[in-house]
Formats: C-alpha cells, sequence, structure tokens
C-alpha cells in the first residue's frame, strides 16, 4: 500500500490543483436564428448546423388543462 514519506503542504497541494478550476463555456451565436449555441453543435433553437437543417423542429402544440 502507497504511504507518502513525507507530508505535503497546504500551499504544494494547491499549487497542484490551481489549473483544475472550470472555465466558462464559449458560446457562439446561430448564423440561422441568433441564438447562442455550443461551437460544433446543433442549434438548440431552430435546429441547424453547418447552414441546413438536421433536426426538424415541431410545432409546439397547445394542451388543454382539461386534457391534462
Amino acid at each position: 500500500m502507497a504511504v507518502p514519506q513525507n507530508r505535503v503542504t497546504r500551499s504544494r497541494r494547491n499549487m497542484r490543483r490551481a489549473h483544475d478550476a472550470l472555465v466558462a463555456g464559449n458560446p457562439a451565436e446561430c448564423p440561422n436564428c441568433g441564438e447562442l449555441k455550443r461551437p460544433h453543435h446543433v442549434c438548440g433553437a431552430c435546429g441547424h448546423y453547418d447552414g441546413r437543417e438536421v433536426v426538424a423542429q415541431t410545432a409546439e402544440t397547445d394542451i388543454d388543462d382539461d386534457a391534462a
């Protein structure tokens, strides 16, 4: 079983973790609808990618309160 021979100080431990922070996303504007989307991903709002529609969007249906 591995046991450290010397204690790792708080300073050295925290210096090692200096690069572990999460980075903010890099959203890009969709050229079709203008919504923010992740680069190299299909737009969630309009379903377009690289200038063409790859996911067909359905019209929103209005559900009556009686049917639900």
